[in-house]
């Protein structure tokens, strides 16, 4: 494998983007779902909902963009220059300041820009001081459409009058909560930019889903923005900064990759989840590990395994995902001494012992290459088909090694009176990931012991990394 391939590549789409802007609060979450066809960005009434910006594909008979959710401007100031941002106290700590610096760059990234805004409140003065300062940033480079939403009478579509003093062309009606109109506005984008049917990437099928997942500040977003190569997702030190899934694909030694952001998981009992967008934020992280073929399990080595980290571990075999342990925060270690922290995870997730952990520090961009090697032997596992005379002989050298015990009960002498089961045959029924069916001969059954004994024999033997392994008894 020549160094190129070795190296994180970020995959750009090659469908033009569409980018969803405007002030607080004007349905942009909502029309992002509308268009896209799902509910993936969350929709609520309070203000600055939307941090990290969603992306989705939006497919209009045929018609493919992409389609991303900005957070919603607090201050037009912000679209300005450098000294602008000095004079207002431009803080890179705060979160609010982070969005809407985000939402800049999102802007120079678009090839055609939505402007929303709320045909019930009427024509702020923060959308007239807007539509000049995103003029200037756009300039001729991309083309802007003035879409007002919450148009959902015909008293509304008919009394857009004042919008026009934007001087964006005519105002779009839509509806974003019931539809109305989006038909007719996504039209018009297909025809703004020249878009040509494109049938989905058949790539996109072959990816390698990589979900993300750790309570808040472990450094999941840094570990994110560390793999992807990019600033992508906003970091903060205070809790909850993430709140919506935020994907990316990336190129690997020739393997494509999605990498998946998640908002911290918290105690099930926690009074934080009273907080509408936290209790949101959650849905969406358990909702992600469901499509995830590999689960990042990120830790805070230097704080040590908690009874959270534990339940979430719970939670991942219980959808089958393949599981890694990254072990953030290693730069805070005097002594680097793996194999006891190794120990030291393996005693708090004993039922977890077969998974890898990678020692890292996202901050330093520590061992990614080794991450990105682990998750790619995980993925190729959970595909992996072994042939039916290898699980015969690995299937007899097993037995030999242990025999097999009958799941009773007898003590003393009753114990050589107990007939030890037979096991006649293994076979391989189902991948991703590997399931099997033990054949054997026993009234007594088979002690599950024995079947954990086999579960990691069978990861050894075959390399089935961090994989969970079910195996099925038949008497036959």
């Amino acid at each position: 494998m020549d160094a190129k391939n070795s190296k994180i590549e970020s995959v750009p789409s090659s469908l033009p983007t569409v980018l969803l802007f405007g002030r607080v609060n004007v349905g942009k979450s909502t029309l992002f779902n509308k268009l896209i066809g799902r509910q993936q960005a969350i929709v609520s009434k309070i203000g600055g909902t939307t941090r990290d910006s969603n992306a989705g594909v939006a497919d209009w008979q045929g018609f493919r963009f992409r389609l991303i959710d900005s957070g919603g401007i607090i201050d037009a100031k912000f679209l300005q220059g450098k000294s602008k941002l000095k004079k207002m106290k431009f803080n890179k700590e705060e979160i609010d300041s982070l969005v809407q610096l985000q939402v800049k760059e999102r802007i120079r990234q678009a090839g055609l820009i939505l402007f929303l805004v709320d045909s019930r409140e009427g024509l702020t003065g923060q959308d007239r001081q807007m539509s000049i300062l995103l003029k200037r940033l756009v300039g001729k480079r991309a083309p802007i459409l003035l879409v007002a939403n919450k148009a959902d009478t015909k008293i509304k579509r008919e009394s857009l009058g004042e919008f026009y003093q934007l001087a964006l062309g005519d105002p779009i009606p839509i509806s974003a909560a019931t539809g109305s109109g989006t038909g007719d506005l996504l039209d018009i984008i297909c025809k703004k930019i020249n878009l040509v049917k494109t049938p989905p990437e058949a790539e996109l099928f072959n990816r390698v889903k990589v979900v993300i997942l750790g309570r808040p500040n472990v450094g999941k977003s840094t570990l994110f923005n560390t793999i992807i190569g990019e600033n992508k997702v906003i970091v903060s030190d205070q809790p909850h900064t993430t709140r919506e899934p935020s994907d990316t694909d990336v190129r690997y030694k020739d393997n494509l990759l999605t990498f998946i952001d998640t908002a911290g998981i918290i105690k099930a009992k926690s009074k934080k989840l009273k907080d509408e967008l936290i209790n949101l934020g959650m849905q969406k992280s358990w909702a992600a590990i469901k499509r995830a073929d590999v689960v990042l399990l990120v830790i805070d080595i230097s704080d040590g395994v908690s009874h959270q980290d534990t339940k979430l571990a719970e939670e991942i075999l219980e959808a089958n995902s393949s599981i890694i342990v990254a072990a953030n925060k290693w730069d805070k270690i005097k002594e680097k001494d793996t194999k006891q922290f190794t120990n030291c995870i393996n005693s708090k997730l004993p039922f977890l012992t077969w998974a890898p952990i990678i020692f890292l520090s996202a901050k330093d961009k520590t061992k990614t290459a080794h991450l990105l090697d682990a998750i790619m032997l995980a993925a190729e596992a959970r595909h992996r088909i072994i042939p039916e005379d290898q699980l015969a002989e690995f299937l007899l050298s097993a037995a030999r090694h242990a025999a097999p015990l009958a799941d009773a009960k007898a003590r003393g002498i009753m114990k050589r009176r107990i007939p030890k089961p037979k096991l006649t045959k293994l076979e391989q029924s189902k991948t991703n990931p590997p399931e099997f069916i033990l054949h054997l001969k026993s009234k007594l059954g088979l002690k599950d012991n024995y079947v954990k004994y086999l579960e990691n024999r069978l990861r050894k033997e075959f390399n089935l990394t961090g994989m969970p392994i079910k195996i099925k008894i038949e008497n036959s």
